[in-house]
């Protein structure tokens, strides 16, 4: 079935992902919580219980199990299900997964995928609507993804969990229902590492990644009907970040803004601000503009939960002021 496609949602895309990996490679395996109830119900149609494995709550508990099996041979991915639970699982991941192959001198390998959706936008309150992008990029070892819709969602997965180190795999819940044409190919993969320039423009450079993306090529349409051409660059695979296309795209255009719905300080937008600014302040030619939510804990009223994520109409008006 080269070359032919599927419409998917991009959690379909995800589904389908993990089947062709598991049809293709019986050393794969899914576990974690929840893993029939959010889209892998199919699965258990054609894998049994030593592939799927439904795990208690006890985040961890079931990645150390992961870790370990990575360990021996198999090749798990590990549903969390929720972002904010990667803080329960968090020692495994940081302090075992991140740092075997380095404190073995490379005679261990972890391949495994931490799968984790930041459920955000949709009244999950405090607790449960994270984005900790920024808390996994400050450990040495992982590699990071949070892809931006189906196509990527798919490509990125597979590559994932064929890597031969940890990888943490952002979902994103205001993505999981847009639909595309999918790639139907058990060989397709996009490579980690690398970004993608959604759009092409001349006038300024949004970096967006994950749901930041959706906006930001929204409010580039919009700024294409006042004549400002914006070049949206998707990073795709948040570590590790490829700087080449970001400082190509500001090299450009000499104006950046960077769009990312984790909190301000210590952010994604932070470390491609400063990678702009050491490396490609030449190119400048307004300063750098940092769209994120605020250091707000998320509130269960979703009126005021949306006011606290970039938008189209934000962004909009960050690039029209450094015009």
């Amino acid at each position: 079935m080269r070359n032919s496609t599927e419409k998917l949602s991009y959690l379909q895309a995800i589904v389908q992902a993990h089947r062709e990996e598991m049809r293709r490679d019986e050393s794969v395996i899914l576990m974690g919580e929840d893993i029939a109830v959010y889209g892998a119900q199919s699965l258990f149609d054609e894998f049994d219980e030593s592939r799927l494995r439904n795990c208690p709550l006890s985040e961890l508990g079931f990645t150390g199990v992961g870790i370990g099996a990575a360990l021996t041979g198999l090749r798990p991915v590990v549903d969390l299900t929720i972002a904010s639970f990667l803080y329960l699982a968090s020692d495994q991941i940081i302090n075992q997964a991140a740092k075997l192959r380095f404190m073995t001198g490379g005679q261990l390998k972890v391949p495994i995928v931490i799968r984790c959706s930041t459920f955000y936008n949709n009244r999950t309150a405090a607790q449960h609507a994270d984005r900790p992008y920024s808390l996994m990029m400050n450990s040495p070892g992982l590699k990071i993804v949070a892809p931006s819709n189906a196509i990527d969602a798919k490509g990125l997965l597979k590559a994932a969990i064929r890597d031969d180190d940890p990888v943490i795999f952002f979902e994103d819940i205001t993505l999981w229902g847009k639909k595309e044409e999918v790639p139907v190919d058990e060989d397709f993969l996009v490579p980690i590492g690398k970004a993608d320039v959604k759009r092409p423009g001349s006038d300024v450079t949004i970096v967006a990644f994950a749901g930041t993306v959706p906006p930001a090529l929204a409010a580039a349409e919009a700024l294409a009907k006042d004549g400002i051409h914006a070049e949206v660059v998707d990073l795709r695979t948040i570590v590790p970040m490829d700087k080449d296309t970001i400082l190509a795209s500001v090299a450009k255009t000499g104006r950046l803004v960077i769009v990312d719905n984790g909190h301000r300080v210590g952010s994604v937008a932070s470390e491609v601000a400063a990678v702009v600014s050491e490396e490609g302040f030449d190119s400048l030619r307004k300063p750098i503009q940092r769209l994120t939510a605020p250091a707000i804990h998320v509130p269960y009223n979703a009126r005021l939960e949306k006011q606290l994520f970039p938008g189209k109409d934000t962004i909009v008006a960050v690039v029209q002021r450094i015009m």
